[in-house]
């Protein structure tokens, strides 16, 4: 179970109340705590003396997931290299950041045991202790002790004592004291499960909301996890007959490699373990000569079939998620043109009923309506002001009005596209709309009238008010995106501002003999 941090302390024991649990909201990604009673009082009531659930803010919580990652990954290359390559001659650098590699993991593990999480459902928020730690004893404690053992403090005070001891029978001992550490020091590659537990959080922490960014995480976890596998491929190929002390019919003596730098050995190790994996025979020309190469042949190729099953079925998951809005657009359009086929409707019409979808989707299939449904009515208040507050604060029946009006009449308008050469109203015919132009050109025609309107102009102002017909043919000279207000809809939000009520009945009655609308 992958937890989210946060800001939060839990009850004190002695008050002897079940589990905290609050439910949380999600602003912008991040979790907000709604206090339950017994929560609120720990914080508030300063003779209550509750036990910290520590929290570190998101920012630092993101900067600290990245540096847990280089560090995980470092020791996932580091140490399979040490163990194979370099042979007792790591130097202090590499021992000192083994110590601090095991430090920084022990404290990591200390901290999972004090802070709030909330469970992967994002509904509820765990502030109790005892939940918190009995979650983790029950998931990640095992694994992630493991990969902390702290095998760095161990091979440092080894390695110490080894340069510290003359006697020859003595050193000889601490020399095979030293190789098993080192083995054992292979436990620490348990640290790969706790690389892809990072890199599930930094997508969480970051508020990775981009389809674009997703994928490039997935993308990354993908190649770092091949990365791996073939880099610890060709420790194993050099580490394995090392450990026999280089026989006669091995690999290793037969290319003469035994006093050869660390950066060819290793670059043979990794050309045999790829040639292996990808069932070539260019790197190892000679069939293994003993059951223990064999084995290693056998592993490799195993694991290079698991790694071109793991990156096509990625990929194939990767690709059919990329983009589904443009994918659900082209299944409507499939099904649109079955239908045009069956119904046998002619070329133009099927032409502009086409350019119609083009148009008003642009390629990526959506429907507002849900997920204007899907925010809060504040923010779908901002998003009508940001889209359309220009448009109807040039119609004069709006102008000068309050805030709250202006406001109800946004979330009314309804968006709607026309095609160069649509009617968008006839003369003579009643209406029950009224139209603001974001984007485009229209015609407004009578027998002895001719206008043309662009972005911000607008018209059927009178018909949304008194429902009679419009004086004037209105047609798209290019295609439209506008904003449509029914006459329904402003007389319910009319019904909420009597004052304006009358403001605006006086002045389509002084508009009523005035340009046709």
């Amino acid at each position: 179970m992958h937890h989210r941090h946060l800001w939060v302390e839990s009850p004190a024991p002695a008050a002897a109340e079940p589990a905290v649990a609050v439910r949380v909201r999600q602003r912008d990604g991040r979790g907000e705590g709604v206090h339950a009673p017994a929560a609120e009082r720990s914080l508030c009531d300063p003779s209550v003396q509750p036990h910290e659930v520590f929290h570190i803010p998101d920012r630092s919580r993101s900067y600290y997931i990245m540096g847990m990652m280089a560090i995980t990954f470092l020791n996932l290359i580091g140490i399979p290299m040490e163990i194979a390559f370099v042979d007792g001659t790591s130097g202090l650098a590499w021992e000192g950041f083994n110590v601090f590699s095991d430090t920084l993991f022990l404290i990591d593990v200390a901290l999972n045991f004090r802070m709030g999480i909330i469970a992967e459902d994002g509904e509820e928020a765990i502030l109790d202790i005892k939940r918190i730690r009995l979650s983790y004893l029950r998931t990640w404690f095992i694994p992630d002790v493991i990969a902390a053992f702290p095998i760095g403090y161990i091979l440092l005070f080894a390695d110490l004592q080894y340069y510290n001891e003359d006697n020859p029978s003595k050193t000889n001992k601490m020399m095979r004291i030293l190789m098993f550490v080192r083995i054992l020091s292979l436990i620490r590659l348990a640290r790969v499960s706790r690389l892809v537990r990072f890199f599930n959080e930094v997508e969480k922490v970051s508020n990775a909301n981009l389809e674009v960014v997703r994928l490039f995480f997935r993308v990354l976890s993908l190649f770092m996890m091949i990365f791996l596998l073939c880099h610890w491929n060709g420790c194993i190929q050099y580490f394995v007959p090392m450990l026999e002390e280089f026989p006669t019919d091995c690999w290793v003596r037969k290319e003469n490699l035994m006093n050869a730098s660390v950066s060819v050995k290793y670059s043979w190790g990794v050309f045999r373990a790829l040639s292996q994996m990808i069932a070539l025979s260019y790197g190892s020309m000679d069939a293994p000569t003993n059951y223990v190469e064999m084995w290693i042949v056998m592993v490799s190729m195993v694991s290079g079939c698991l790694m071109y099953t793991v990156l096509v079925a990625n990929a194939t998951t990767m690709i059919a998620n990329t983009d589904p809005a443009a994918k659900e657009y082209k299944n409507k359009m499939s099904r649109l043109e079955h239908y045009m086929s069956f119904m046998k409707l002619p070329p133009e019409l099927q032409l502009r009923i086409n350019n119609y979808y083009q148009a008003r989707y642009g390629g990526k299939w959506f429907q507002e309506k849900d997920v204007m449904h899907t925010v809060s009515s504040a923010l779908k208040e901002q998003i009508m002001m940001v889209m359309c507050s220009r448009l109807l604060r040039k119609v004069p029946m709006f102008q000068n009005r309050e805030e709250n009006f202006i406001n109800s009449v946004l979330l009314k308008l309804e968006y709607e596209v026309f095609l160069e050469g649509d009617s968008i109203v006839r003369e003579d015919v009643p209406g029950d709309r009224m139209f603001f132009i974001d984007h485009g050109q229209v015609l407004m025609e009578t027998d002895s009238y001719d206008r043309e309107l662009c972005d911000g102009d607008f018209f059927g102002e009178t018909c949304v008010l008194t429902k009679g017909k419009h004086r004037a043919t209105v047609k798209a000279l290019t295609d439209c995106q506008c904003f449509s207000l029914s006459c329904d809809d402003f007389k319910e939000v009319l019904l909420c501002f009597p004052d304006i009520s009358k403001d605006i009945e006086q002045l389509v009655q002084l508009n009523s003999e005035g340009e046709p609308v």
